[in-house]
């Protein structure tokens, strides 16, 4: 008989289908550590842990917490990452890959909420909502027509990453009726189409869609990847909205966008700091729609990422193949080590 999977997680609040998901599985143990004190009692948990569930907020979990080279180096008995959302911010995965540690996530868990809160940034930008919100609730004397908006039926939206939460916004979309284009250079073009959308390339995402989504992970390729130069690249009139990561699209650049006139609006659901600072530009448009990386944050969303996070762990125990795999390619090295480690 193989040995007990120790899973050990930070006392960061986690939806309670975590703990029950794990709660009498056979062959494996939970363990909580204090995130904000006692570094010793957590340092000595996460040293004898082969699963580590960690936290995919990288700024509401401490630093000393993330997954890097440090920590590897400090837990000999690490065999599998496991990120609490479908992010990893929080997570070296090469330095995870060179270690034999296999790194999971939560794709698809929440992919309907964000799904849906991003059909509402382009609905509320779209229609100048959050604009007209706003002045109704600081002045008088303004007329309809100066809030007045624009249908979305007949646009054409640019998805950048059409993976779980893509499909979705493409499925919503043309409900809608407007026209779904994407670029995903993960995803073959019969696939992009079988998914819902025209396959382009980036550059022509951004000259031919009125709306421009971003649904692609944060890494080395896509930091910064939505800069000047591409928003220039982007419509006059046109509407940029992210529910992806912050980073990904560079800020002070989308700031000069809006305040040029060149992007009509934008919905903005990640940052660069989170939450963002009360002085920081983008909060003071009127045509921005700010919302505190909760496009994945729904009670139905917390519950399900939570769910199929221990129903994926709950599988390791067993010897099951994880279906989301962020490092497939450490397999074999991963399979020698829980071999030795757990028999």
């Amino acid at each position: 008989m193989g040995k007990e999977l120790r899973v050990v997680r930070s006392d960061l609040w986690i939806n309670p289908a975590f703990d029950q998901g794990l709660a009498g599985q056979p062959g494996l143990s939970l363990a909580v550590f204090p995130a904000r004190r006692d570094a010793a009692a957590a340092w000595d948990m996460l040293a004898a842990a082969h699963v580590y569930h960690v936290s995919a907020a990288k700024d509401e979990l401490p630093r000393e917490w993330f997954v890097t080279p440090e920590l590897i180096a400090r837990c000999p008995n690490l065999l599998v990452a496991s990120s609490s959302g479908a992010g990893y911010d929080t997570v070296d995965v090469p330095a995870c890959t060179a270690a034999g540690i296999a790194v999971v996530n939560q794709a698809g868990g929440n992919a309907d909420s964000v799904a849906e809160h991003t059909l509402a940034m382009m609905l509320a930008s779209s229609r100048r909502m959050i604009e007209c919100d706003r002045r109704m609730r600081r002045e008088t004397g303004f007329t309809r027509e100066d809030v007045m908006g624009h249908e979305m039926r007949g646009k054409t939206v640019g998805i950048v990453g059409i993976g779980e939460v893509g499909t979705r916004v493409a499925r919503l979309s043309r409900a809608f009726g407007l026209e779904v284009i994407a670029s995903d250079p993960y995803v073959s073009p019969a696939e992009i189409e079988r998914r819902g959308a025209r396959a382009v390339t980036l550059d022509e995402l951004l000259a031919q869609a009125d709306i421009v989504s971003l649904h692609c992970p944060r890494d080395p390729s896509t930091l910064k990847m939505i800069d000047a130069n591409a928003f220039a690249r982007m419509k006059k009139g046109a509407i940029f909205i992210t529910t992806a990561r912050g980073g990904i699209h560079d800020e002070p650049a989308l700031v000069e966008a809006l305040r040029s006139g060149h992007l009509y609006g934008a919905g903005i659901d990640v940052w660069d700091t989170e939450p963002p600072p009360l002085d920081h530009p983008l909060l003071a448009m009127d045509n921005v729609f700010a919302s505190f990386h909760i496009a994945g944050v729904t009670h139905e969303a917390r519950r399900n990422v939570a769910a199929i996070a221990a129903e994926q762990i709950a599988g390791l125990a067993a010897g099951v193949r994880p279906p989301r795999l962020v490092n497939p390619e450490v397999w074999p090295e991963f399979e020698k080590r829980r071999a030795r480690l757990l028999g």
